[in-house]
């Protein structure tokens, strides 16, 4: 009896560098070489290297080592954003800042190492959050977005989530939380880019922020954005899940 040769290890390569925009150093895991390739943010107060201890990099193995994706797994600084002890104006001023970092420093890196014409952008809770809301943003930069378990308004007080602002709320917050901006948006021009992206939303049955996907699902909706909602059995609000979700929506 022949014994099974063990699994290809995935390619993996660690990166650092000074980020101007947040000026402070920032890290990331590459998984891959090729293929399409998948700028993916971590959950809440999670970190770059949380995807590959969940093994959901795992769960995408064959499909990075077949180089039909490489996985770009960013860091956060959630932390020092809405999750800090700043005033509400710092705390979105400081998402902004990050946003100038995925935008000019993170999305110019995967070009230079994947000629790939596509991008996906992907996340789950928080980090479906950051995932939406950059590619509803910036329709042109993405041909495709996966929002995993995600809430879509920070503002929002939920049983077991707090408004992210203490009641604050400016123009900043309201460009930056999909359920708000979205049902605004009537620009054509950005409505037709908006339109070629494949926009997927999953969200749990029992999950908090049910409401929330299919509040954001209505929107896209009522301004003719063609989109797919998956409702899961359950919460689906754990690594458990989203090793499934992955196969099956990236």
């Amino acid at each position: 009896m022949m014994s099974q040769s063990p699994p290809v290890a995935i390619e993996r390569a660690y990166q650092k560098w000074f980020s101007p925009a947040l000026n402070r150093d920032m890290e990331m895991l590459v998984f891959g070489s090729g293929g399409v390739p998948v700028l993916f943010f971590p959950t809440r107060a999670a970190r770059f290297y949380d995807l590959e201890n969940w093994k959901i990099i795992e769960a995408m193995r064959e499909r990075i080592n077949d180089r039909e994706i490489q996985v770009f797994c960013v860091d956060s600084v959630d932390q020092e954003s809405f999750y800090s002890a700043r005033s509400p104006d710092q705390r979105i001023l400081r998402h902004l800042q990050y946003e100038q970092y995925i935008l000019t420093e993170v999305i110019p890196f995967i070009r230079k190492r994947n000629k790939s014409k596509q991008l996906t952008v992907t996340g789950c809770s928080l980090g479906g959050y950051h995932a939406v809301n950059i590619g509803l943003k910036h329709p042109t930069l993405f041909t495709k977005i996966v929002g995993m378990s995600a809430r879509y308004d920070l503002t929002k007080p939920l049983p077991f989530f707090a408004d992210l602002f203490d009641g604050y709320f400016d123009e900043n917050i309201y460009y930056n939380m999909p359920n708000h901006f979205v049902p605004g948006i009537c620009d054509e021009r950005l409505l037709q880019q908006i339109r070629k992206i494949d926009i997927t939303l999953v969200i749990g049955r029992e999950d908090s922020f049910l409401a929330d996907n299919e509040r954001l699902s209505y929107a896209l909706s009522n301004i003719g954005v063609p989109h797919k909602l998956y409702i899961w059995d359950e919460e689906a609000h754990r690594p458990r899940y989203w090793r499934e979700m992955v196969k099956l929506y990236l």
